[in-house]
């Protein structure tokens, strides 16, 4: 057996391709790719990348921990979103981290400005 047939290696490949579970009243949120162009076609710098993902106000709704807007005092209308939605947050916000190289984030479930229908187009300003 090679260490590439190791069951060991299995769980850590099937562990390390995981989303985590929000946990309490957690949203997990998956951050849209940053335009590495500008509309004129010129190539951002890394660094202007980098930043435009750290301040993004658009994200997808991925997961919600079991507890997101079960406090009826909090939230008498309701959910603000569902999973699967699209919704703007303040820049900057979350716990950040990367898996794979794509960006994650996760927020509080009051965290939630506004849910929309077509997240193009949308930058802080």
């Amino acid at each position: 057996m090679t260490a590439e047939d190791s069951p060991v290696k299995e769980k850590t490949d099937e562990k390390a391709s995981q989303l985590p579970e929000p946990s309490g009243y957690r949203i997990l949120l998956s951050l849209p790719d940053v335009d590495k162009k500008t509309q004129g076609g010129i190539y951002k710098p890394e660094s202007i990348i980098d930043t435009e993902s750290m301040a993004t106000v658009v994200a997808f709704v991925t997961k919600m921990g079991p507890d997101c807007y079960q406090d009826k005092e909090r939230f008498p209308s309701g959910s603000y979103c569902k999973e699967g939605d699209f919704v703007l947050i303040r820049a900057f916000q979350g716990t950040r981290f990367k898996i794979h190289g794509v960006e994650f984030r996760i927020i509080n479930d009051d965290n939630v400005e506004a849910v929309v229908d077509d997240p193009r187009g949308y930058t802080r300003v």
